[in-house]
């Protein structure tokens, strides 16, 4: 083999091993290949292709519409708009930053928008949506939509706002909704939606799980900047159920428009508890929660002396001054230290000791027996009959009639007030004279109540039966118990007793002489109300003052009394039953009694009277 031949044997053979090897090589690289592919393939098929599928499409939870609140007659108090919204899903994005600044760009944000997003972004998990901005125009919407390959993780969506059309009417039993805060979170995951709202006070507060309904779902095709293409399945979820509560929007309307500020109306069903208006002035509009409450307006609402944000007929604490006489009565006659017809002197004074109680009767009104001291209201009386009872006696009896005790009427928050005992001086440390039992028997002293439960108080005397306040008349349509008089049990207490409470209320309002003569019902009514006049001081009048001939109008308003009055009507078959409390109105005969007679005149206007009940049983729904 000649030199040629070896050198060329030899580039042979050192191609071949290379080939040998680039072959092995790419085999090499093409067995890798397929065991990926049959990775990808077979595997892990499944799974690539559940995360290919849920590429193209997204799953979203819809919020249900809330139900409604209604009132006696169907009327919508509280009820649902549509609201277009921008939504932002951090997940969807890889720079939320980028993304809320180049949105403000096309949408303006304000600094304190931005930080709620912020917040909110912090607080929810990275796929919850967030609300970015609320109540979108068409052309916000349109300038969102164009600019939509610009910012991952935003989409426009359509949900609904909350709406009161009676705004300050009915704000205070209606109440109001927010976005949920941490402790209201229960696992609930349709609380973690945007724009999801939960019941803060009131009604909405009270049945908010009721109202609130169950989420339903959406699946959405979408493309690869996120925009949604098309709509593949829906599985609606179940919506909040309306709940129709007793109020009489009118009627509360009404009298609102006759009540000046720090004044409060309680009318109520007296066969059944409903209450039928709680009006009190001043109020707020509960509308303005939906887009949130500036610092300026919560600054002016808790600067506002009158306390606009509070419910003062089931938060307002009051002495109840003679309206509590009743009560006293009833516990004397209990306690057998009286009888209907034994007269006690009034010269307009009793001493004890070196204190003076002194009777709104300077003059004093001679020899009283307990149906003419009620209807005088003759202090001394009352002086005479707690001094023989005793403030244990009084509280238990007081209690019977719905004070100093939970209503628990469907208003969270609301007070039960204060009777006292002897029990509760001593375990603050202090004690009880004679004097202060004898200054409780006209309702001055510690008491502490409220509109709601003297307006209680009174539906109790004039039917003899323990009901209670409240306000649902049905849920989802369907009535709730407690609507029929039946239900209610019997006080215990003797025919004969509450009978002589009626008849010297009835004196009051229509004999001569009657501390409220001037609150008579109008013969149209084909009524007659029996009540109870009652004045409270707030500031204490000295010896020194009522021997210089001193005069209530004298002082500053504040200072001056508050005026109360308590009735029923018609005084031989009671519907109705009413508390009304005007703040430093001076007299409850001339300020507070007049109020009841407008508001029971309306009343009789407003609502038919019809078994066991006022109006409608459950009125039929509103359309949606």
């Amino acid at each position: 083999m000649s030199r040629r031949q070896r050198e060329e044997e030899r580039v042979r053979g050192k191609f071949t091993r290379r080939a040998l090897v680039l072959g092995a090589a790419q085999m090499g690289l093409l067995g890798l290949l397929a065991h990926r592919l049959y990775r990808l393939q077979v595997e892990e098929g499944e799974r690539y292709a559940t995360l290919a599928e849920e590429n193209r499409l997204s799953a979203r939870l819809l919020a249900p519409p809330r139900g409604r609140v209604l009132d006696r007659s169907g009327r919508i108090v509280a009820g649902n708009q549509l609201n277009w919204r921008a939504l932002l899903v951090a997940e969807q994005t890889v720079d939320v930053g980028a993304t809320l600044e180049t949105f403000g760009k096309i949408v303006p944000l304000s600094d304190v928008e931005r930080g709620r997003v912020e917040r909110e972004l912090r607080r929810r998990r990275r796929f919850v949506p967030v609300v970015v901005r609320e109540f979108l125009t068409w052309e916000e919407m349109a300038r969102i939509e164009m600019n939509a390959p610009d910012l991952p993780g935003i989409s426009v969506d359509v949900g609904t706002t909350r709406i009161y059309p009676e705004a300050e009417h009915m704000a205070h039993v209606v109440g109001y909704v927010a976005p949920p805060s941490e402790r209201d979170m229960d696992g609930d995951p349709l609380l973690e939606l945007p724009g999801i709202r939960v019941g803060r006070s009131g009604v909405e507060r009270h049945h908010d799980k009721i109202l609130r309904g169950r989420a339903g779902a959406v699946q959405l095709e979408v493309n690869a900047v996120g925009r949604v293409i098309r709509e593949l399945d829906r599985r609606e979820g179940a919506q909040g159920q309306d709940v129709q509560i007793s109020i009489d929007t009118e009627l509360q309307k009404t009298l609102r428009g006759k009540i000046q500020e720090g004044t409060s109306i309680v009318v109520m069903d007296a066969r059944n508890g409903e209450v039928l208006a709680m009006a009190t002035q001043p109020s707020f509009d509960p509308n303005v929660f939906n887009s949130g409450v500036s610092a300026a307006q919560w600054r002016q609402w808790t600067a506002n002396r009158a306390t606009p944000l509070i419910n003062k007929p089931t938060n307002g604490l009051y002495a109840p001054g003679s309206t509590f006489k009743m009560v006293v009565a009833l516990a004397a006659l209990e306690a057998r230290v009286t009888s209907f017809g034994e007269r006690v002197h009034c010269p307009g004074h009793m001493d004890l000791g070196n204190a003076r109680f002194h009777c709104h009767n300077r003059g004093g009104h001679g020899g009283m027996d307990m149906r003419t001291a009620l209807k005088l209201s003759c202090d001394v009386y009352f002086y005479e009959m707690a001094k023989r009872v005793g403030i244990d006696r009084i509280a238990a009896m007081a209690r019977r009639f719905g004070m100093g005790v939970p209503l628990e009427i469907e208003l969270p928050g609301a007070r039960a007030g204060l009777v006292p005992t002897l029990a509760w001086r001593r375990a603050q440390g202090k004690p009880w004279a004679l004097g202060d039992t004898v200054v409780h028997g006209i309702g001055q002293g510690f008491y502490q109540l409220t509109p709601l439960s003297l307006a209680t108080m009174t539906a109790r005397l004039a039917t003899g039966r323990a009901v209670q306040p409240h306000l649902t008349r049905a849920v989802g349509g369907q009535p709730v118990r407690g609507v029929r008089p039946e239900d209610w049990p019997s006080l215990g207490i003797p025919e004969s007793h509450l009978r002589l409470m009626r008849e010297a209320m009835w004196a009051v309002v229509n004999e001569q002489g009657g501390t409220a003569r001037i609150a008579k019902l109008p013969a149209e009514t084909g009524a007659q109300m029996a009540g109870k006049t009652g004045t409270t001081q707030v500031r204490r009048v000295s010896r020194e003052q009522r021997e210089r001939g001193f005069r209530v109008e004298q002082m500053p308003r504040e200072w001056r009394p508050h005026a109360l009055f308590v009735g029923f009507a018609p005084y031989d078959n009671p519907l109705f039953a009413c508390s009304v409390v005007v703040e430093h109105g001076t007299s409850g005969g001339q300020a507070a009694a007049p109020l009841a007679r407008d508001a029971l005149v309306e009343a009789f206007k407003r609502l038919r009277p019809g078994p066991g009940g006022l109006g409608p049983r459950v009125a039929e729904a509103a359309p949606r």
